[in-house]
């Protein structure tokens, strides 16, 4: 399929779309992945992945819903891949593990979308990453496989850490701090947005000061959406505890918290 390159030098793109009379094959690990899709793979073992391919769920490429009018289902417009790409960068020079961005492409592939009579070239966000499972793939995944992912954290000399949820937990919480810090809001902090190579994706919705949001309305919001975050660890924390079957030190991660300067009391009612 024809492509324009609209940002990034991947050395190869992928401008692939889900359809059952293509001679390509790509892979989708679980529904949850959606529209992302993993396309290839590099000689260092890390996964090259296409977002915005098509519906991982559906015997439709791409599905409309009225709620979201900018927004169809399996497609990635423009302006999201391009701050996908963008804030990605941003994120990931501050040091934190996140996916490795490629490169963004427009497809000349026309697609005419009839509730709101328009007509759109779709978008694909090509990245790589270390581990193509996500959290949110824990129900798709055998305990092996899980801890196949787990064996490779970095374990740190601190006795206090040897238990594995407490390394995640370090790790995320420590990421937030870094966000904060520096004026970033991800915005989309869950289960389905890290990796269990606790690597951080998703960057669609993500503010950063280098790429603000565009309304003024979304700025004025952000101070607020920064504590959300704190909560939105915390319970990504709790679930990877809970497949790793390991019961919670909930005053431990509360201090865990409190010395990155995250103090839970203060959401106390």
């Amino acid at each position: 399929m024809d492509y324009t390159l609209i940002a990034g030098d991947a050395m190869r793109a992928y401008p692939y779309v889900i359809d059952k009379r293509g001679d390509k094959e790509i892979y989708n690990l679980s529904p949850i992945h959606c529209r992302s899709f993993i396309v290839g793979q590099q000689g260092d073992g890390k996964y090259i992945v296409s977002k915005g391919n098509g519906l991982a769920y559906s015997s439709y490429t791409f599905l409309y819903t009225p709620e979201m009018p900018t927004d169809v289902w399996g497609l990635l417009r423009k302006e999201d891949a391009l701050r996908d790409f963008y804030c990605g960068q941003d994120v990931q020079a501050l040091g934190i593990k996140a996916n490795q961005m490629e490169c963004v492409i427009e497809l000349d592939h026309p697609i005419f979308i009839p509730q709101t009579k328009e007509t759109l070239n779709p978008c694909l966000l090509q990245y790589n990453v270390e581990c193509p499972w996500r959290i949110a793939d824990a129900g798709f995944m055998t305990q092996d496989q899980i801890w196949d992912e787990v064996t490779k954290w970095e374990r740190l000399n601190d006795k206090a850490f040897q238990v594995e949820y407490l390394i995640a937990a370090n790790v995320l919480i420590r990421n937030l701090r870094t966000l904060h810090d520096n004026g970033v809001l991800h915005n989309a902090l869950t289960y389905e947005n890290i990796t269990w190579a606790l690597e951080l994706l998703d960057f669609e919705l993500c503010h950063t000061p280098q790429h603000p949001y565009g309304k003024e309305d979304y700025v004025r919001h952000v101070p607020v959406l920064f504590d959300r975050e704190i909560i939105d660890t915390y319970k990504l924390i709790n679930y990877i505890a809970g497949v790793l079957r390991q019961p919670v030190d909930y005053k431990r991660v509360d201090s865990l918290f409190l010395e990155y300067g995250f103090d839970i009391e203060n959401f106390k009612v």
